[in-house]
């Protein structure tokens, strides 16, 4: 019987012991290792079932951590914190407490630079290249390896367009399986194809154009050829490029067959890989649905209307639209800036534009939101997905930052429905000519009402701009909410025994802000609270008290809100708790009101 190579490996020191013969199996374990506590604990599969063979290959010929290793995005590092001192701890991954989901620094010293957005790694790794040269030290090694959608991205090629005219001693493997989350697009992943398919004449390969040593392609699941072309360039100074060939889920048949939906599957049979079922019977819908339904019948009725994601296009739902209307829906790949530019241009010639990002990677294309979209005051409807707090991914992909970033814009619209019914009618109205542009915020995961779909689909009303809602009438303090966090404040009124002491109102537009309402709340409550499930700092509460201090008003205000800190990852319940938005911090709370 063979002995446990992977029980026998706490850092790649050990693993650079074993004889490369024996590498396959060490490979198989490894496989086996990920998909067995993925298929229980839930994470990101198919892509470091992918890189296996390299992940091994790279700590196997480089001096990691003393050759500096980064990872793009980091979906596909699973294999690669296996290998270096937490496969102990690997049960933990995602959850609260446990080991982050992407590579990071403060947790492991093979963890050379932080990930989570995708198309960072070869200019850092350039960075950490160049400054290596300016110490002096020109035998380290720098790696970055990336995805084949994460290239496609302008800073990608930024990156490459600088390594190109350095003697920055850097390598760039292209992990190319043809998909990030959903299949990768564009003329790039058509040149990658004809490289692939040997129809690509050498002397016109657009990397070694850029002056990088390119070398490839080749299988990138086949362990030794792997090992000995790393070997190769390994002894090769200056920018260099290794094409890799790999399959997305290589190792367990339905990964590969459904890399879509085994991206990240839930929970699954290890040993069959049938993703466990998860019943949806009289739930509420997700708020992606209800966007991407609601677009679909709107763009049916209206011909002006386009939909826009970059690479979110499941995640997003647009995928409903662009089934129905190719022409009229468009994934531009991982390029967010290029996707606010590209709504920008179709709005000035008089699209309505409905730009769907999630909050956290509308940060990527801040000025594009200034320059080119506020600043000419075009209409554009960005629809903010995944805004407040999303749970196991953490620290880079919560969207809590978007209030406090787009307040500050002029032109700019805010709004944050509280529930489906809310965010089908401000899409609805969005399209009935808005003279500004508007940022509609909204959450991961399902809604409150089970049966909207029956019930409120297609039953359209308008909104009247910046006008807030009286949702509880009460007689000592105000609560004002913006967005879906509201309903925890309903939940929470409910469980506590003096209810008729609160009113709540519903800030769905954070800006305008219906001031004709603050007034209102201000001479008629002492004690007034505020509730988001954005940053403290900057959001809907700094809001309030901006109007309190310009119309010297003096009642007690408290600020409820995500801390001025990065918030790891955990389920929702739990970072809620932590934050002290949750259902139980707010009956709290209230209480202590009351007494």
């Amino acid at each position: 019987m063979k002995s446990n190579l992977l029980e026998q490996i706490h850092n790649p020191i050990d693993l650079r012991q074993l004889d490369e013969a024996q590498l396959p199996q060490l490979a198989q374990e490894l496989r086996d290792f990920i998909i067995n506590i993925v298929a229980t604990k839930e994470g990101h599969l198919g892509a470091s079932l992918g890189v296996v063979e390299l992940t091994i290959a790279l700590h196997y010929v480089f001096n990691t951590p003393e050759d500096l290793l980064v990872w793009d995005v980091g979906h596909q590092a699973y294999g690669h914190k296996i290998l270096t001192e937490r496969r102990t701890i690997f049960h933990t991954n995602r959850q609260l407490n446990g080991i982050s989901g992407f590579p990071r620094r403060s947790e492991s010293i093979y963890d050379t630079f932080g990930v989570g957005h995708s198309s960072t790694s070869i200019s850092a790794v350039l960075g950490m290249a160049i400054a290596s040269n300016l110490k002096g030290d020109f035998e380290k090694q720098h790696i970055a390896v990336i995805g084949d959608a994460s290239i496609a991205s302008g800073m990608a090629f930024e990156g490459l367009n600088h390594a190109g005219v350095t003697d920055a001693n850097l390598l760039v493997i292209l992990n190319d399986n043809a998909i990030g989350i959903d299949p990768s697009v564009g003329a790039l992943k058509k040149y990658l194809t004809s490289v692939k398919e040997g129809k690509n004449p050498k002397q016109n390969n657009m990397i070694r154009s850029l002056n990088f040593n390119y070398s490839g392609p080749i299988d990138g699941n086949d362990i030794f050829a792997v090992i000995k072309e790393l070997k190769r360039l390994k002894k090769i100074k200056g920018p260099k490029f290794l094409h890799l060939i790999t399959t997305k889920g290589k190792g367990l048949q339905q990964a590969e067959e459904n890399q879509v939906k085994y991206h990240a599957p839930g929970k699954f049979d290890a040993t069959t890989g049938e993703i466990i079922p998860k019943s949806e019977e009289h739930l509420p819908p997700k708020y992606q649905d209800v966007f991407g339904l609601t677009i679909l019948d709107l763009a049916k009725k209206n011909e002006k209307i386009v939909g826009i994601t970059p690479a979110m296009p499941s995640g997003s739902s647009l995928k409903f639209m662009m089934d129905a209307f190719p022409k009229r829906a468009f994934d531009v790949g991982i390029a967010e800036q290029h996707a606010v530019t590209l709504s920008a241009g179709m709005a000035a010639q008089g699209m309505i534009v409905y730009c769907n990002i999630y909050s956290t990677f509308l940060q990527r294309a801040y000025d594009q939101v200034i320059h080119d979209v506020a600043l000419q005051n075009l209409p554009v409807i960005f629809c903010l997905d995944r805004a407040g707090l999303v749970g196991e991914d953490g620290a880079t992909h919560h969207g809590v930052f978007d209030l406090a970033y787009l307040r500050c814009i002029p032109n700019m619209i805010i709004h944050a429905p509280l529930n489906e019914i809310e965010l089908q009618n401000i899409l609805y109205t969005a399209q009935l000519g808005l003279e500004h542009p508007i940022a509609i915020r909204y959450p991961r995961g399902r809604g409150v009402i089970n049966d909207w779909k029956n019930l409120h689909f297609g039953k359209y009303e308008a909104i009247e701009i910046g006008k807030a809602k009286c949702l509880k009438n009460g007689s000592k303090t105000a609560i004002l909410s913006s967005g879906a966090i509201g309903n925890n404040v309903t939940l929470a009124l409910a469980k506590i025994k003096q209810p008729e002491n609160f009113a709540h109102y519903d800030f769905a537009f954070i800006k305008p802000l219906d001031e004709n309402e603050l007034h209102t709340i201000f001479d008629q409550f002492e004690s007034i609270i505020t509730i988001e499930d954005g940053t403290i700092k900057g959001g809907f509460g700094s809001a309030v008290l901006e109007f309190a201090a310009t119309y010297h008003y003096s009642s007690k205000i408290q600020l409820l809100g995500i801390p001025d800190q990065f918030i790891e990852q955990g389920s929702i319940d739990e970072l809620q708790q932590n934050c002290g938005i949750s259902v139980d911090n707010l009956e709290m709370i209230f209480s202590s009101y009351s007494n």
